[in-house]
């Protein structure tokens, strides 16, 4: 495709025109329409981008090559079920859906009209993960990674912190250290919702991921720690910054005691911006190009682990 891909646009919250920005600076795509049930917001973003309002979301959908959903997580469903039905190309932020079984039902869906569905887990385009993956792929052999997330929100409103924040650790688990054995959990609620959870996931290789997520404490925190037998690394996604700390042995002389001393060192990582990644690994898959991206698979799957957290926590 050498044309400029056409993309559509559904829901302009936060993360929406977060997502509106980026699109807005590709060179080659050109957003068609923009939609939000919010009318008048629509309209006040439009018109800062320069960009159409769409009034019949179906009939808009018919004139474009790609779709970006964008919208509360309980949207998902039927917007996707609704572009399944006119285009190939559907890029939907995480959550996949509400629930397991919607996630199943659009799975299978993909996998039967032979959809491009890539779903919105940021992180797993963090340049500092993308470095992370390397460095853990050549280790002798990784035995735990603990995973934290924290930040004190109040926008977020319709699911708690597993499903908010939590999954994009789960999803970068099962990333990292591969399908999931077992699951257990603890948790607390603040209001309606749980919004502190700590889960124990045991993989299938023997490795183990140690996940906290927490809209109760004040201080934003993103942060990968690994423990591995010849390393241990601490990544901070924020800063984009990654140490490893390896141990060496000095031996001073036969039969005396020797010195084991460590040594750290700096990755350095490339400053790019996650989403812009995100956004132009997508593009790059409308327009033919191979790119290993999160799927409906990986949609559904942490979308089940969720809900062993949850079922753990309130049980």
């Amino acid at each position: 495709m050498n044309s400029a891909v056409k993309v559509g646009l559904i829901g302009l919250g936060r993360m929406g025109q977060n997502h509106l920005r980026i699109l807005s600076m590709l060179k080659n795509v050109e957003v068609s329409f923009v939609y939000d049930l919010d009318f008048s917001m629509a309209e006040r973003v439009s018109q800062l981008y320069g960009v159409v309002v769409a009034s019949d979301l179906e009939s808009a959908m018919k004139s474009i090559d790609a779709v970006i959903i964008s919208s509360p997580t309980i949207t998902h469903f039927d917007y996707v079920k609704l572009a399944a039905d006119n285009l190939e190309h559907i890029f939907v932020e995480k959550p996949l859906a509400a629930n397991p079984d919607d996630a199943e039902f659009l799975m299978n869906l993909s996998e039967e009209k032979g959809l491009n569905l890539q779903v919105g887990f940021i992180e797993r385009f963090n340049p500092a993960v993308q470095q992370l993956k390397r460095i853990l792929d050549s280790s002798s052999k990784v035995v735990n990674v603990d995973f934290t997330r924290t930040n004190k929100i109040d926008r977020i409103t319709d699911v708690d912190v597993i499903t908010d924040l939590m999954i994009h650790d789960i999803d970068l688990a099962i990333y990292l250290n591969g399908p999931v054995n077992s699951v257990s959990a603890h948790g607390e609620h603040e209001g309606e919702h749980i919004g502190f959870a700590l889960a124990l996931l045991e993989h299938e290789n023997g490795r183990f991921s140690r996940i906290q997520a927490s809209r109760i404490t004040d201080k934003k925190i993103r942060s990968i720690q690994a423990t591995c037998k010849d390393m241990y690394v601490d990544c901070d996604l924020l800063r984009k910054e990654i140490n490893i700390t390896k141990q060496s042995q000095t031996f001073q002389k036969t039969n005396e005691p020797y010195v084991i001393s460590s040594q750290e060192e700096f990755v350095e990582v490339l400053p790019q911006e996650a989403l812009l990644l995100e956004l132009q690994a997508f593009i790059s898959s409308v327009s033919g190009c191979n790119i290993d991206r999160p799927d409906a698979l990986a949609g559904r799957d942490s979308l089940l682990i969720c809900e062993q957290i949850q079922t753990s926590i309130t049980s």
